[in-house]
């Protein structure tokens, strides 16, 4: 599908406490995510860039030694090889996620 509305996007679970909805092509993914209060991922690191914007709620991106509290309309990119994650605290946040695979 080539065009999304994030106003009124049908999610999926995607595994407990995160819905989301993704477009993959040979070299781009891009996801909406929505992730439930109090969740917190797991650091890691990848051999691509990442990004992404906060539409909704609010999320901490910890990237190296660095962390922000994101609100909507703000963005983060995380390069290759930088560990990081991310956490909700008492508010869920949707997220739109965007990651380019070199081929």
């Amino acid at each position: 599908m080539g065009f999304w509305d994030l106003k009124t996007l049908k999610l999926e679970e995607f595994r407990p406490g995160i819905w989301s909805k993704l477009e993959s092509g040979k070299n781009l993914t891009m996801a909406v995510m929505e992730i439930a209060p109090d969740k917190e991922g797991v650091a890691h690191d990848h051999p691509f860039d990442q990004c992404g914007v906060v539409i909704e709620g609010e999320i901490e991106m910890s990237m190296g030694e660095e962390k922000k509290l994101l609100r909507p309309m703000e963005t983060y990119f995380i390069s290759a090889g930088i560990k990081h994650n991310w956490k909700t605290a008492a508010s869920s946040a949707k997220i739109l996620d965007i990651v380019v695979k070199q081929g």
